[in-house]
């Protein structure tokens, strides 16, 4: 198994959809550890055409990923 585990309590886990198996980012602060839920692949797919602008704003947005990963 992957990783270490982490009791969160339940209402945060509610409210910021942290299901098991979600995949999170930790960011260390001035202030301490910030807690960054992953978006996935299928949230992202779900909310393409939201704003009717056929995908474009999504196309340019993996092409400033692909960009920066490569930097």
């Amino acid at each position: 198994m992957p990783g270490g585990r982490l009791t969160i309590p339940g209402d945060i886990r509610r409210k910021y959809d942290l299901t098991a198996g979600r995949k999170v980012k930790f960011e260390l602060t001035e202030n301490g550890i910030l807690i960054i839920p992953l978006v996935t692949s299928e949230e992202v797919k779900s909310n393409v055409g939201f704003l009717g602008t056929g995908g474009k704003l999504l196309k340019a947005l993996m092409e400033d990923k692909k960009r920066e990963r490569r930097s």
